[in-house]
Parts: structure tokens; C-alpha cells; sequence
């Protein structure tokens, strides 16, 4: 396997086999933040490109274990939204697919920003805006799916980080190094025998095969504002799974960020597909809950005590 780094040489790049006939590299960049894996922008002679490589890590944490699979599920689940019109104008085209390498050459979709600046207040979402989700969302859960390429492993390790570890009482994971008292108002989550038995039922139907296609991480780090619009990118958390559990992440993001009220009323009035909403909020309590006192830490700008209170928030949501 070619390893690629974000330092790597220009040479090293070319020499991939990606290239048209004539192609020459320019200049090679990070566009942005990435989590999962190491994301390129690519200049040439004749176009500017995303290249993604999985590794066998986290990016972000790279003493964290992570399938290289998930490449070949972000390419499949980008392959098959190519059939619906809709989808398609909202993701990024596949240009080229190493399989043995674990890189895939992707359409940029031009120079933008995620939505990750809604948890520090810089801007807030609007009712187009939502509705404009809402309905990526519900054109996806109605993709008719005959068959998926397995996610057991991406889906135990995303288990592991919701459901699991951030409700050990004793993980190794300092949240006082977070915000003072953040360990101390963590551990009556830690310690209720009622609430971990909710959550390890929902992480049990997390883990089994669902019937829609769902995103898998549809939080502002996978919307991307662009020029011609909002883009929905990074599904390598992609597969058959609950419609809810998109819809519950979604909603558990407009309360970690401080929208308005009326904006996750919005959303299910919008999202006018049949779903258990009491699923739905389950899903959105357990996602509260792991970004709040679990390893994957958001740059939200809440207090000690508003955070105490979306805690208990999200209590109610997993056990009403």
C-alpha cells in the first residue's frame, strides 16, 4: 500500500495512476478538517480534485483503531446516490477508485466550510437551510436497497465511542481537561443502572442491520457550505441501518449548538417519512450524552451548567 501523508512530495502524488493522459500536479493542500482520514486538495494542469486515503487509524486519533474498509463503503454509498438525481447534486462525484491502495479521487465540490462554527455561536442555522437537510435526508432514506457492503466493523467501532465508552465510570478520559467539573457532572450518567440498560439496548439495535440507507454521521462536520450551495459529504459511517438514528443525530446537533427551538420542531414537522420519533429522541439522547462526556469532544461554547442541563435533557429524551 502507497501511504500517503499531507507532507508527502509532489512525485509521489503523480505517480498514482490517477491522472488524465498530460496531467501535472501543481500543488497539493488540506482543504479543511478532517476526522477520519487524510484529505487532499489537489491542483493540476487541468482541474483541481479531493483525494482521500484511508489508514488503518483515526486520523485525529491515531492511537485509535479504525477499519481501512471504510473507504470502499464511502465509495459505494456515493455510487449509488450517482442514480438519483437529487443525491447526486449534493455529493461528491467519484472521479477514480484505488481499492488496493484505499484512495478514492473525488469531484471538489470548491472552496467552502463545514458548519462546525454553529457550536460557538458564530451563526445559526436557518428555516431553508433545515428543510434543505431534512430533504437530503428523506430522498436518501427512500433509496430502494437491494444489498450494502458489510459495516459490521465501522459500526462496532462508532458503537464503541457511543454507546460504550463514554459511559465507563473509570476510561482513562480526563473531562476535567475538557472544563473543570465536567468529570464530576459526568459520573450520575455513568453510574444510573436504568439509563446504561436504555443505551445498551439501543447500541444493540445499532449494531444490526437496518432497512434504509442511512448517512451515519450527519452532524455540521458532514455539511459542507459551497458557492452553489450546502453539500452533504463523509459517509464512510454510511450503510443499512435506522432511519432514526440519522434523524436523532441531527437533532441532538441543533441542541449542542444553541438553535432555536423552532428549528428541531421544524425538522419533524418536515420530515414527513414514517419513523418512531421515540426512537428518534433516543437516538438524539445517546448522541447529547457521548459528545458532551465522550472522547469525540465538538467545540461547543456552553457553560458548566447549561452543559448539566442539556445532560439531563438528554436523560429524558433516552428514558421518556
Amino acid at each position: 500500500m502507497i501511504d500517503i501523508q499531507q507532507n508527502s512530495p509532489i512525485p509521489l502524488l503523480q505517480n498514482l495512476g490517477l491522472w488524465n493522459e498530460g496531467e501535472k500536479i501543481r500543488n497539493a493542500s488540506v482543504p479543511g478538517e478532517s476526522n477520519m482520514n487524510l484529505v487532499l486538495r489537489i491542483e493540476t494542469n487541468q482541474g483541481t480534485y479531493i483525494l482521500k486515503q484511508a489508514k488503518s487509524y483515526v486520523r485525529k486519533y491515531p492511537q485509535i483503531p479504525a477499519p481501512i474498509s471504510r473507504i470502499a463503503i464511502e465509495y459505494h454509498f456515493l455510487m449509488y446516490l450517482d442514480g438519483n438525481s437529487f443525491l447526486a447534486s449534493l455529493s461528491p462525484k467519484v472521479l477514480q477508485y484505488d481499492a488496493h491502495n484505499h484512495l478514492m479521487l473525488l469531484e471538489d465540490l470548491g472552496e467552502g466550510s463545514d458548519f462546525l462554527s454553529l457550536y460557538g455561536g458564530q451563526r445559526q442555522l436557518n428555516s431553508e437551510e433545515i428543510k434543505h437537510l431534512v430533504n437530503y435526508l428523506m430522498h436518501l432514506h427512500q433509496l430502494q436497497m437491494a444489498s450494502f457492503p458489510n459495516t459490521s466493523a465501522m459500526r462496532s467501532l462508532n458503537h464503541e465511542h457511543i454507546f460504550d465508552f463514554p459511559f465507563l465510570e473509570e476510561n482513562g478520559f480526563d473531562l476535567d481537561s475538557i472544563q473543570p467539573g465536567l468529570q464530576e457532572a459526568s459520573m450520575p450518567y455513568k453510574t444510573d443502572t436504568d439509563l446504561k440498560q436504555r443505551i445498551q439496548a439501543l447500541g444493540n439495535r445499532y449494531l444490526a442491520d437496518g432497512k434504509v440507507l442511512m448517512h451515519g454521521d450527519f452532524y455540521p462536520g458532514s455539511w459542507l457550505q459551497v458557492s452553489s450551495g450546502i453539500k452533504i459529504i463523509d459517509p464512510e459511517f454510511g450503510g443499512l441501518g435506522d432511519a432514526e438514528f440519522d434523524l436523532g443525530v441531527f437533532l441532538a446537533h441543533l441542541d449542542l449548538s444553541a438553535q432555536a427551538e423552532d428549528l428541531s420542531a421544524q425538522v419533524q414537522k418536515d420530515y414527513n417519512l414514517p419513523v418512531d420519533w421515540s426512537l428518534v429522541q433516543q437516538y438524539r439522547g445517546v448522541e447529547i450524552l457521548r459528545r458532551l462526556i465522550g472522547i469525540a469532544q465538538l467545540p461547543v461554547s456552553l457553560s458548566l451548567d447549561a452543559k448539566k442541563t442539556l445532560l439531563e435533557r438528554a436523560k429524558t429524551y433516552l428514558l421518556s
